[in-house]
């Protein structure tokens, strides 16, 4: 991977920072990009002093202009891209019928529209290069299986998922694989603010036991998994490991999902 250069979403914080800062780790150039402009350029500070090249681009994915600018710009700074991670996610919880069309549109507009947004525009630079690529949308297992009160964040999921698949089977000719990761509860700013009621402990022993009441298995592996451990399944999927691979979709859940 050395020498390549992604374009990661959601850069900022949890999944996608570990996702930049693995890559990093292996030679690659990387281009942050989130709407919290501090965390980028506190994280590129970071990633230069260990001599590794990081450009922070603060756009906001739900805006193709944005977005298209800052491809560009990527590619101005950095060369044609060679990797996309779509790792930006908001999640909004409640019950369906008490959702309001804010927190609907809001989850759809960043998990569903950023990713169509960001692929679209970075697609269409890979295909007119002619040398190939790869995407990974970083979905959930919730993509999957029915969580109570999280119907927006599943069915964006979904939708994102399936999004992704079917670009993969129309630029695979291309030489440009599109795979999906879905992660189960992993240790980030998004689990921990579902914790705000019950406590800390309480809230991470029932992530890992399950709640019967809300018809929620526990994690088999007995823990949540951590940022890095969704990096290391991008990074895979990434790789030449994965040469052959398109149109996957690999969950890393600890078994919560029971394999599906």
């Amino acid at each position: 991977m050395e020498n390549k250069v992604a374009l990661v979403t959601g850069a900022a914080g949890g999944i996608g920072e570990a996702v930049v800062r693995a890559l990093a780790g292996l030679g690659v150039a990387v281009a942050l990009v989130d709407r919290n402009r501090e965390r980028l350029e506190v994280l590129a500070k970071d990633l230069r002093r260990d001599g590794r090249r990081a450009e922070p681009l603060p756009a906001d994915v739900t805006d193709s202009a944005e977005v298209e600018a800052a491809v560009s710009e990527a590619e101005r700074r950095l060369g044609g891209l060679d990797y996309l991670v779509n790792a930006a996610g908001v999640l909004r919880t409640g019950e369906a019928r008490e959702l309001s069309d804010s927190d609907w549109s809001a989850t759809f507009a960043v998990n569903t529209t950023g990713v169509f947004f960001v692929s679209r525009a970075v697609v269409n630079r890979m295909v007119a290069r002619g040398s190939g690529g790869v995407i990974v949308t970083v979905a959930s297992n919730a993509a999957g299986t029915a969580r109570m009160e999280m119907s927006a964040y599943a069915a964006s999921k979904a939708a994102a998922t399936m999004f992704t698949k079917c670009l993969g089977l129309e630029v695979a000719r291309f030489g440009i694989r599109c795979n999906v990761v879905a992660p189960g509860s992993t240790d980030t700013p998004m689990l921990t603010a579902l914790w705000e009621d019950g406590g800390d402990d309480d809230a991470l022993r029932a992530s890992i036991d399950g709640v019967a009441s809300a018809y929620r298995v526990g994690i088999p592996l007995g823990r949540i998994a951590r940022p890095e451990h969704i990096a290391d399944a991008v990074l895979f999927l990434l790789s030449e490991q994965a040469a052959h691979i398109t149109m996957h979709d690999l969950t890393v859940d600890g078994g919560a999902a029971l394999g599906h």
